[in-house]
């Protein structure tokens, strides 16, 4: 579906934040009474952990895990000398082997990882009975082995006390961003990443073992208040049949708890203006055109774009805590509190609608408060609430820093937006027996997301293309600065049921993973009076301003203006179901077989809750290993295979299933008012014969005409849904006592991907080829398809006597490939876990993105329309399109790590460097001698869409890449002794040596025919300058 953020000539700025996030949870786990690896650990989304190891073996001995809640655990030694406890709570534990009744040794300050088994072994498994007459040893220690052999996944954890020590930006995906794999996306999404080479709305988020995703687009999550995440669990590939909604990375944040000890902290976070560097101006890029192509402003290249050297902010944050015990050993409450303030100050680009500075403020405050009862040791209930709140509004002071440009900005006004997110979770656990385990997770959360301008203007755009002989040069402006609104609400709510039993030397595990999505009133209206006015000038006036939707010559001078109205307000509910079984299966000692199946069903509703999509039985397989090679947790070898279906998010309604305009109505005029608004307004005459008209000189390219789609006919009736195939390979070894090393190679691939195709002819041709008058039978505008392959579609009859099916091959929309999109890489990695003076990681990833495909948005046109991008929307589109992926970074190296240079004092760094993404070059069809100007040209009306500039192919990458980027971030944290190491005076700076990259640049090479794009090229989004953060913190 052609973007309509594509036409705003600018960077799209998504209206739904991504603040949202997920967890599937669970108790997972363990094979109790047998081999050491099967402890069953936790995979994606989990919340608990396990404890396995070796033992003296003889009658009666027995292995006691204690948590800090009092919580405790029992498990026997078997004959083999093997124990193994799971699905405990992550936490710190004392682990005790009882030799006839009475303890012979004891580990203390065991601190799980969630997801992962910690191997805590006693002596010898072959020692003889005489080792009880050693008496009582007591070892006190951090953990843990550093190769964990139960685990077949590909994760990085980072705990609370890694965030003390590593200088990160305070969110989710910062911390994320240290795993191998992991990057950054367009800046036109935010902070949302790519894991893998999957598009940024393929991740899953989870608080406390629940989906905290964004609930509409699937782009982005709810994460925890910084100082209340215990664990964050990031996926990078290969979790178990258990989990599921998710062909990416898995963000999975387990909160903190209450322990039988009180704990009290406060913190105070101060990021002043004063130490912050200057962000870099922006110019419009000053090439000369090739032969026969002129700017579309002859005056603007090599000029000023943005004035940014005085954009400032600033930032605050105050943080409290409070957790311990209500009841002794039984009931524990766990609250946090976080209020952030950002103010700065944003100078408006050359083309705004409004040039002007905006002095704005956020106000986000978070709260989160979790309580554990410990029924007794048999039963545990766990209750956890999220609240974050997000408050944005500025007003615009003028700014006069543009030749030519005269700001009159007092009274304009920066949206108004307001986003409240609320979670409930409730888990409950029970060890019915030492060998059978039931979980069962509860949630719902509601999100409401109100954002409005107070102006009533129409919002105009390209101004700078107002005829010079109405305004005498000077640009006409008023003071509407948004072209959006919206208010919106999504609810969802979930189930998930585990049962899991330990069967011999197989862990056996079924289950449901259940969730519900209900959004009402959720898309965009047009601010103002409803709609906004977009100035152009034709290079040639006597050519078509669009053939291809039959929209006339302007004549004259070449100026015209068109009338947009854009609206897509609505609501609509998804349903996702699953079950699964898995056995982990322990083979022997030293070989631990995971053995999956999972079924995902998925069902879409319209705004009238008629089902659009429904994908019936999908059934994945997942399979894993583990070999301790040497039996000793030195050696493993791990592998893994798998599918990974993903569900259509709730967006697809909008501007799909449900009612939806975005037309234009073009025009020639002979005045502007003051306001900047048209006057003498004289239609462009229209060609309705071209089919895209809705009425009088009204055009949609899509034709959203506002009209109520058919619901059983706006999606193939065989559709699959999009789902990728991945494998893993890789080893873990350890270096001596310290040191951690290990290599892992992984293939994905796209096995199906959906996305909508919009060529109505191309159907109406293989309808009067199949005997049928096209004129008799309901054609939509886009119909949602399985790109690259052949599917089925039920169209309604106009005279209401049934409905006509009609089959559409690849060839028949005259694709000649299929959907692809492949990743290829190679992570190594060496690793000095944390000693208590020291640890470090270097992660080297080597990876290879490439296809047609990048997923379900569109990065180098930043469009967010999730599965309904404007690839595939038309064979020409998709011509050439076959390159490296917008995601794709060939190299990535991060090093992270702290030292502790005295007892007082610890230093701490996160480096980056990552080599540059691939750039793309959009515009006419103007190869093989076509004339841009003519029908061929643009033969679907999307303008300057096609993978073809200045006459050549232009493939992804054709246009080069992006420069490399070398972040460096260092910290420095100072506890004096005299406070107890309980004070902390930190100071964080990142990007010491102000790297000012692009991220982003424009793709959009022309704005019509043979009219150049004056931000073709041009730099978007940048890396954050250098900055510093002070903070203060005391925890008791």
């Amino acid at each position: 579906m052609t973007s309509h953020a594509a036409r705003q000539r600018r960077p799209f700025r998504s209206t739904s934040p991504a603040r949202y996030g997920r967890i599937s949870m669970l108790a997972l786990a363990l094979s109790g009474a047998v081999g050491m690896l099967a402890t069953g650990t936790a995979a994606a989304q989990s919340t608990t952990a396990g404890i396995y190891g070796s033992a003296p073996a003889s009658a009666g001995a027995t292995v006691t895990a204690q948590s800090d809640t009092g919580l405790t655990r029992t498990a026997t030694v078997d004959a083999n000398g093997r124990y193994a406890i799971g699905n405990l709570p992550v936490g710190t534990y004392t682990v005790t082997l009882q030799r006839e009744g009475q303890a012979a040794e004891t580990r203390k300050n065991i601190a799980l990882r969630v997801g992962a088994g910690t191997d805590v072994s006693f002596g010898s498994s072959n020692a003889s009975d005489d080792t009880a007459t050693l008496g009582t040893i007591t070892v006190t220690g951090k953990n843990i082995s550093p190769v964990d052999v139960s685990a077949t996944a590909s994760r990085t954890v980072i705990t609370a006390e890694q965030l003390q020590r590593l200088p990160l930006a305070r969110s989710g995906e910062a911390i994320a961003l240290l795993s191998p794999g992991a990057v950054q996306g367009s800046g036109y999404f935010g902070n949302a990443i790519s894991f893998g080479g999957a598009g940024v709305t393929e991740n899953a988020y989870y608080l406390n073992g629940y989906l905290s995703s964004n609930p509409l687009t699937n782009i982005g999550g709810v994460t925890l208040p910084f100082g209340a995440i215990d664990q964050q669990e990031t996926y990078t590939g290969g979790y178990s049949a258990r989990y599921g909604r998710s062909a990416g990375g898995v963000l999975s944040q387990v909160g903190k708890r209450g322990t039988n000890e009180w704990h009290f902290g406060a913190q105070a976070l101060w990021r002043p203006r004063s130490l912050s560097s200057d962000y870099k101006n922006v110019f419009y890029p000053d090439t000369a055109p090739p032969a026969g192509y002129e700017y579309s402003d002859e005056s603007l290249p090599g000029t000023l774009y943005r004035s940014r050297k005085d954009d400032t902010f600033w930032n605050t944050v105050y943080s409290v805590y409070a957790g311990g015990p209500l009841v002794e050993d039984r009931l524990f409450v766990f609250v946090a509190a976080e209020q952030e303030r950002t103010e700065g100050v944003s100078t408006a680009r050359r083309d705004d609608p409004v040039i002007g500075r905006n002095n704005y403020r956020i106000d986000e405050p978070k709260v989160y408060a979790k309580i554990d009862w410990n029924i007794n040791d048999s039963n545990i209930l766990e209750l956890t609430g999220v609240k974050n709140n997000s408050r944005e509004g500025g007003a615009y002071t003028d700014f006069n820093g543009y030749p030519d440009v005269v700001s009159d900005a007092n009274g304009a006004f920066a949206d108004t937006v307001k986003v409240n997110d609320r979670y409930y979770i409730g888990k409950y656990t029970s060890y019915i027996t030492d060998d059978l385990t039931l979980s069962a997770t509860y949630g719902k959360s509601r999100q409401t997301d109100f954002r409005n301008n107070p102006s009533t203007a129409p919002l105009l755009t390209n101004t700078n293309l107002q005829d010079p002989a109405i305004t005498g040069g000077s640009e006409i402006r008023n003071n509407q600065t948004s072209s959006q609104a919206r208010d919106g609400e999504n609810k969802t709510r979930g189930l998930r049921i585990d049962l899991e039993y330990v069967l011999g030397s197989h862990t056996l595990t079924a289950g449901v993973d259940n969730m519900y999505f209900n959004a009402n009133n959720e898309g965009v209206i047009t601010t103002g009076p409803g709609y906004r006015w977009i100035y152009g000038r034709s290079s040639r006036p006597t050519s078509p301003i669009s053939a291809a939707l039959g929209v006339g010559p302007a004549g004259g001078n070449g100026y015209y203006v068109y009338r947009s109205v854009f609206n897509t307000a609505t609501s609509m509910s998804v349903a996702q179901k699953a079950y699964f079984l898995e056995d982990k299966w322990q083979v022997n000692d030293k070989l631990l077989l995971t053995l999956g199946i999972r079924n995902d069903k998925f069902t879409n509703f319209n705004d009238a809750g008629e089902a659009y999509v429904s994908s019936g039985d999908q059934w994945a397989p997942r399979l894993g290993l583990s070999w301790d090679v040497f039996g000793d947790s030195s050696l493993k070898v791990y592998g893994n295979a798998g599918r990974y279906y993903l569900a259509l998010p709730n967006s697809v309604a909008i501007r799909g299933a449900s009612p939806s305009t975005f037309t234009r109505e073009y025009f020639t005029y002979s005045g502007i008012d003051a306001q900047g608004s048209p006057t003498g307004l004289t239609p462009v005459a229209v060609d309705p014969s071209a089919g895209f008209s809705c009425s009088g000189n009204i055009v949609s390219s899509n034709l959203e005409c506002g009209q109520a789609p058919d619901a059983a006919g706006i999606a193939a009736t065989d559709l699959k849904s999009m789902y990728q195939d991945e494998f893993m390979l890789g080893f873990d070894k350890t270096l001596g006592e310290s040191w951690v090393t290990g290599a892992k190679a992984t293939y994905r691939t796209l096995g199906a991907t959906i996305d909508d195709v919009c060529d109505a002819d191309r159907m109406r041709t293989k309808l009067t080829a199949s005997g049928v008058d096209p004129s008799t039978v309901n054609v939509p505008g886009c119909i949602i398809f399985n790109p690259g392959e052949t599917n089925s579609f039920s169209l309604a009859n106009l005279d209401g006597s049934g409905r006509t099916s009609v089959t559409m091959s690849p060839s028949d929309w005259g694709f000649d490939k299929k959907a692809k999109r492949t990743y290829l890489a190679v992570d190594l990695f060496l690793q000095h876990p944390f000693d208590g003076k020291w640890e470090g990681r270097i992660d080297y990833t080597w990876s290879r993105n490439f296809g047609n495909t990048e997923g379900q948005v569109k990065s180098d046109i930043g469009q967010t329309d999730v599965s309904k991008t404007q690839d595939w929307d038309a064979a020409a589109l998709m011509w050439y399109s076959g390159g490296y992926l917008a995601n794709d970074r060939r190299h990535q190296i991060k090093l992270y790590g702290s030292y502790q240079i005295a007892p007082e004092w610890l230093i701490a760094g996160n480096i980056r460097i990552l080599s540059g993404t691939p750039k793309s070059c959009l515009g006419y069809v103007s190869i093989n001698g076509i004339s841009e100007d003519s029908d061929a040209g643009d033969p679907v009306g999307y303008g300057s869409s096609y993978h073809t500039c200045n006459g050549q192919p232009s493939r992804p990458g054709d246009a080069g890449r992006l420069p490399w980027t070398k972040i460096v971030d260092l910290g420095l944290t100072y506890r004096p002794a005299f406070a107890d190491n309980k004070l902390a005076m930190t100071l964080q700076a990142f990007n010491i040596f102000n790297e000012r990259k692009p991220l982003q640049v424009d793709s959009t090479w022309e704005d019509s025919a043979f009219t150049l794009s004056n931000t073709y090229g041009m730099g978007l989004y940048f890396t954050q300058p250098r900055y510093a953060m002070f903070s203060v913190s005391y925890d008791y």
